[in-house]
């Protein structure tokens, strides 16, 4: 059974929906204002600085938990749709994890559709991961991290690298991925009265704002047309109760398929992205905590 603090994104969520059903035409401005509150749920990660840096012209954020390790990253991709989000909105989330990790995590503000529709974020991503690497950062001392549409981009960055022949990060770590940008997944259906905030009719809209002109079965923007071979370890974490779960386990079965180390951890009764509530609630502090365990030794870390 679900913690009673693990309510408090339930609530948030519903929020969400309540003010959308009360302005339909809200613009995208005023969108992305009611989406910084993802925020509210957490708790601050306390020893943690959080430094600006301009990362070849992309604006981020250092979380720098005390006593980490300054040659180990995480690339973390904020969610929200590749229209929502910021910086701001996920600086407490992918904190704890940084802390959880031991080394500093690169908070990325990449350009947002629909001013900016596929494939700008995961171009301007792996120019991100690519100045990280001009840093003097060994590719296997960096990894990729992401919730939702970070998810997404945290994948098909590594993606894009492989094919451009960059050398590839040490490991992906996707959290609530969001993957199908045709929304026909079958949780969609098993999920429709437990998922608090997505739906099919959501996910296409935000889709047809991300995408823009591009197909929606365009590899790298959809990694369920991608070729898995050759990718670094993927470590998936989704919510049982997620209308995108299904994305999560058909990814997990076409990066099997082709070769690639990949675990997936399914928590009973959770909604999208539950990690935001880390500080507050105990399966957003545990799933933190897996993902530190994970990725410490794939990055050199001490366990």
């Amino acid at each position: 059974m679900a913690s009673p603090q693990a309510a408090a994104i339930d609530r948030l969520y519903e929020y969400f929906l309540t003010t959308f059903g009360a302005k339909p035409d809200m613009g995208v401005d005023e969108m992305r204002d009611l989406f910084e509150h993802w925020c509210d749920v957490g708790r601050d990660p306390g020893g943690v600085d959080y430094l600006e840096v301009d990362a070849g012209g992309t604006p981020c954020f250092w979380a720098v938990p005390k006593g980490a390790a300054q040659d180990r990253v995480l690339i973390a991709l904020h969610g929200g749709g590749c229209v929502n989000g910021s910086r701001f909105s996920h600086r407490k989330m992918y904190g704890h994890i940084a802390k959880a990790v031991g080394c500093r995590a690169l908070i990325v503000d990449y350009k947002r559709a629909p001013e900016h529709p596929f494939p700008s974020q995961p171009n301007e991503c792996l120019d991100v991961y690519q100045w990280v690497l001009a840093q003097g950062i060994a590719p296997k001392h960096v990894a990729t991290i992401g919730d939702s549409a970070g998810g997404l981009l945290a994948t098909t960055m590594v993606l894009a690298a492989r094919d451009r022949g960059v050398a590839l990060p040490a490991a992906i770590v996707p959290l609530s991925p969001w993957y199908d940008m045709e929304a026909v997944g079958e949780s969609y259906k098993t999920n429709e009265a437990n998922d608090k905030l997505i739906s099919a009719g959501l996910i296409l809209v935000i889709a047809g704002m991300a995408l823009g002109t591009a197909s929606p079965r365009e590899p790298l923007a959809n990694p369920l047309f991608a070729d898995f071979r050759g990718m670094p370890p993927m470590y998936i974490q989704v919510g049982g109760y997620e209308a995108l779960l299904d994305d999560s386990l058909r990814v997990e079965k076409l990066a099997k398929a082709a070769g690639v180390e990949v675990k997936v951890d399914v928590f009973p009764e959770m909604q999208h992205v539950f990690q935001f509530m880390a500080g507050h609630a105990p399966e957003a502090d545990d799933a933190v905590a897996r993902i530190g365990a994970w990725l410490r030794p794939r990055l050199g870390l001490a366990k």
